[in-house]
């Protein structure tokens, strides 16, 4: 059932801004991440996502951490699991990993597991083809190349994980950035991982610029799991910050990045860039996260210059 807090919510979205109609190229979408966190949450998420195939959606992103950080072990079968939940949904589903599937791993609380293993066995479960999660599966584009391009044997492996869509002229990319220092500082396989994936990760953003920048695309929206503003060691996250102002700045179109993270329901209509500039035309929005379930609504109305809007869907 849901909350009361939720409508509460509701109506502080909405307040202080006219309510502007959306015209009949608008679609909406749902967000959701850092949940379930246990056994209890887990049978809200499940209601709250069976709600969902209801609602008029082109589709849903979970942005990540679909378990807790500790005392949780990071198996096959939680991994198997939670896709069968995701598969679940009437709608197509998208999924960006978590620091909690991956990186924290790591911790004895979670068994002690190997992060690069894991994240191989994340790919493998979610990402073995080209289309989303969902009874509805949606086409999408995924990041299969490996660098140096064409070598016998690929230094950066692929990233299935990072992938793009387009609806109605609005372009969507997913990207592997999750919190936990974005996996560094931990030892030397990590850091080259890191390494490989930054670089990938901004190889699929500047292709996301470019297809947004085609005369008939109306803006782009970029989803990761980290949030990049948190403080964290040695800049972890300002090289993707510095590429997301200066693309965005460049694009001059609607850019709205999506996160999860720090379990902070936000929506910030412009954001400051690493240098502490806003650009007007960058957006930020955080999800809900444990203990709190719950989804947000965006709207994508091509026809409204400010490309996205944002209301809170419910608590669970």
């Amino acid at each position: 059932m849901r909350s009361s807090l939720a409508a509460a919510f509701a109506v502080v979205a909405l307040a202080g801004c006219a309510i502007r109609a959306p015209s009949p190229d608008a679609f909406e979408f749902a967000v959701m991440g850092d949940a379930p966190y246990s056994d209890f949450e887990e049978q809200r998420f499940l209601a709250m996502l069976g709600s969902l195939d209801s609602e008029r959606l082109a589709f849903i992103v979970h942005v990540g951490d679909f378990k807790a950080g500790g005392n949780s072990p990071c198996t096959d079968a939680l991994f198997e699991k939670r896709k069968a939940q995701f598969d679940s949904s009437a709608h197509p589903l998208l999924f960006t990993p978590g620091d909690n599937e991956w990186t924290d791993c790591r911790r004895e609380s979670n068994g002690s597991a190997d992060p690069l293993e894991r994240l191989a066995k994340l790919r493998e479960v979610f990402f073995a083809e080209p289309r989303s999660l969902g009874r509805d599966r949606l086409p999408v584009t995924r990041d299969e190349g490996c660098m140096p391009a064409g070598a016998a044997n690929c230094e950066c492996a692929a990233l299935p994980e990072n992938l793009a869509w387009q609806v109605r002229g609005v372009w969507f990319a997913t990207l592997n950035i999750p919190g936990s220092n974005n996996n560094s500082g931990f030892d030397a396989a990590s850091d080259r991982e890191v390494r490989c994936r930054n670089a990938a990760n901004g190889r699929w953003l500047a292709k996301a610029f470019e297809a947004a920048a085609w005369p008939h695309a109306k803006g782009l929206a970029v989803f990761i799991q980290a949030n990049p503003w948190e403080k964290s060691n040695d800049g972890a996250y300002d090289g993707f910050l510095a590429e997301l102002a200066s693309g965005a700045a460049k694009l001059g179109k609607p850019v709205l990045l999506v996160h999860g993270d720090t379990h902070t329901y936000r929506f910030d209509e412009s954001v400051a860039g690493p240098d502490g500039k806003k650009i007007a035309n960058l957006a930020r929005l955080e999800t809900f996260g444990s203990p709190m379930v719950g989804w947000v609504r965006v709207t994508a109305d091509p026809n409204d210059p400010r490309l996205f809007s944002v209301a809170t869907g419910g608590l669970w």
